[in-house]
């Protein structure tokens, strides 16, 4: 026994060498990799943001918060955050206690890589050791942390509904090997230490489990299997770690610097699409937030399920995922770590060619752009974009006008006749050169008409327009510009008394972040009740364009499953500010659908007729 003193090595170190240099040597090429495979330009801005003292900074504490404690769980389920922190920050702490005892107490050991995990092995307890001390005490600590989270995840694993979960992901069969050593390691190492403990020293938890051992076996002859066991456990994890949803804890380390460096998706399955690909913990979030969840056929159709046939190479059932979606981001908007699922699938639809392209035979150009051009001063007008689901729901349009001659503003129409498309279709398409041509077509009109702002109808239309369009004009849609006119008094309405429930669209809410102005709006007029879900956690209304191939006869359950969420609250009227939304939800709501502009122009009563 006093050989393992003063040698510092014993054999059963090798199965956690082996996996350790394994998963190094994987993530450093991994690395490489990926940041080689990173446009010049965004490998230019990610290096120069690693010496940028902010951006270190906001690195590491990001790092720190999202990777370790995880706190973006922790504000959607408490119980999941603390099952993931408490095992993530537990085994951090405990990997850096043991470095700060060897560094204390043998610091010539410093040097061997596996000396810190194994430290209860190969240090006896002296004097020196401060045996009992407060280290001791918190290794003992971290380590039931820890356990308490491998509890719990056996139970989320077993009764998913117990965390707030109606389901969780398939397992493969790498991911289970993955997941039963992770769940074996740390019961093995109190096994290991709790043999050990009378000779190298413990706490409240080795010691006790120490004199249990003492009173039935006697002696320490079967203390060694125990830690071979342990040894074992880290090095399968360790190298089954690159081949399943564990690969996350790695991957994720990279992503968040990635993505604080403002790198974006620019190829499908390359770069920050493969950083995100490989950060998704499979927790199944998406599963439950997605539209399609409703529907059990659809769920291997979500985010999860991606993510999984990208890493496998599944040409064909990446494609029938990619094209099913719907966009909406909402899978986005609560993954713990960021992976854009909608933009994930965008990218995998630009690798194919689609049969659709831009027609500009029947649209006059010079046309448009003399009916929309101003005599008045330039910058003091309004140029309305309705956009092409809005010519489907007319009344949208008509409401606008109302709203425009009530408050006396000079307007005009950009597609009162037909005009060309803003090119979102195509961009979900990934027909990204295609969209181009038409954005560049519009901008020609718009920038020649000399109007100042430009109000648009539809969220769609105005996500690309703040985002694709380059326009040295204010650019806002009707929520934002109808509270702008009633804040200034320059309409009025009057307080109705009706209950109104308002749906946050998608690209309105998730897309844009606009979730005040369509309330504010909506309180002039009467009562605003939030649905169970909104905001981000708004539900899908089900009509997407965004899908390629999901046909409306399978959307009912879509979307009477976001006017069930809108009805939480015993509305009287449903109110959205999108187009396709309340024509989605006029095919079934038993109340009455309006767009935000309706119910401001239906509540008119005064106005200035001046700017």
């Amino acid at each position: 026994m006093r050989e393992r003193f003063l040698t510092g090595y014993n054999d059963f170190v090798l199965p956690f060498l082996i996996g350790m240099v394994f998963i190094l040597t994987y993530c450093a090429i991994g690395l490489i990799k990926i940041i080689l495979q990173l446009p010049k330009e965004d490998r230019k801005r990610f290096f120069i943001s690693l010496v940028n003292p902010k951006m270190i900074w906001k690195n590491i504490k990001d790092i720190f918060c999202k990777c370790l404690l995880h706190v973006d769980i922790w504000k959607r389920n408490k119980l999941l955050g603390y099952m993931h922190s408490s095992i993530a920050f537990g085994w951090f702490m405990l990997i850096v206690i043991g470095h700060i005892e060897v560094f204390l107490y043998v610091p010539h050991r410093a040097k061997l890589l596996y000396f810190p995990i194994f430290f209860r092995y190969f240090v006896a307890e002296t004097d020196s050791t401060l045996g009992g001390n407060f280290l001791f005490f918190m290794m003992d600590f971290f380590l039931l942390v820890i356990l308490s989270g491998i509890l719990l995840a056996m139970v989320k694993r077993l009764r998913s509904r117990f965390f707030g979960m109606r389901r969780t992901t398939n397992l493969s069969f790498l991911d289970y090997i993955g997941l039963y050593s992770l769940w074996c390691i740390f019961p093995l190492r109190l096994l290991a230490e709790g043999f050990t403990a009378d000779i190298s020293g413990g706490s409240f938890l080795t010691k006790s489990l120490n004199h249990v051992f003492t009173a039935f076996l006697g002696n320490h002859t079967n203390m060694l299997p125990t830690w071979w066991a342990y040894s074992i456990a880290l090095g399968v994890f360790f190298i089954v770690l690159p081949f399943t949803r564990y690969m996350h804890i790695p991957a994720e380390i990279l992503l968040i610097p990635l993505r604080n460096a403002g790198i974006r998706i620019t190829n499908a399955r390359k770069g920050l699409a493969k950083a995100q690909v490989y950060s998704c913990p499979s927790c199944g979030l998406c599963i439950d937030a997605c539209p399609m969840g409703v529907m059990k056929t659809h769920i291997k159709d979500t985010t999860v399920y991606l993510n999984r046939q990208i890493r496998r190479n599944n040409e064909r059932r990446i494609e029938e995922i990619s094209d099913k979606c719907l966009l909406c981001g909402k899978c986005s908007a609560i993954c713990p770590v960021g992976v854009e699922g909608d933009k994930l699938r965008i990218a995998q639809r630009s690798i194919r060619k689609y049969g659709i392209s831009p027609d500009y035979s029947s649209v006059n150009t010079d046309a448009l752009i003399a009916e929309n051009s101003f005599s008045a001063p330039s910058g003091s007008k309004v140029l309305y974009f309705a956009g092409c689901m809005t010519a489907l729901t007319p009344k949208i349009r008509k409401s606008m006008e109302k709203v425009f001659v009530s408050a006396g503003v000079e307007y005009e129409m950009m597609d009162k006749d037909g005009g060309i498309c803003c090119g979102r279709p195509m961009l979900m398409a990934g027909r990204v050169h295609e969209a181009d041509e038409m954005i560049a077509k519009n901008m020609e009109i718009i920038k020649a008409s000399g109007a100042g702002t430009l109000v648009l109808s539809c969220p769609i239309c105005y996500k690309i327009f703040k985002e694709k369009y380059h326009l040295e004009m204010e650019v806002l849609h009707h929520t934002e510009y109808l509270d702008r006119l009633l804040k200034s008094g320059k309409i009025k309405v009057a307080h109705c008394g009706k209950r109104f429930a308002y749906h946050d669209p998608c690209e309105l809410g998730r897309g844009c972040g606009i979730y005040d102005e369509p309330r504010a709006v909506i309180s002039f007029a009467g009562e605003l009740v939030e649905a169970e879900k909104h905001h981000k956690e708004s539900i899908c209304c089900g009509g997407s364009l965004g899908s390629l191939t999901l046909g409306f006869e399978k959307r009912e359950a879509m979307v009477r499953n976001a006017l069930g969420n809108l009805s939480t609250g015993s509305p009287d009227v449903i109110v959205t500010a999108c187009p396709l939304c309340k024509s989605t939800f006029d095919r079934y709501s038993d109340k009455p659908v309006e767009d935000i502009a309706e119910t401001i122009a239906n509540n008119l009563t005064t106005s200035t007729k001046t700017l």
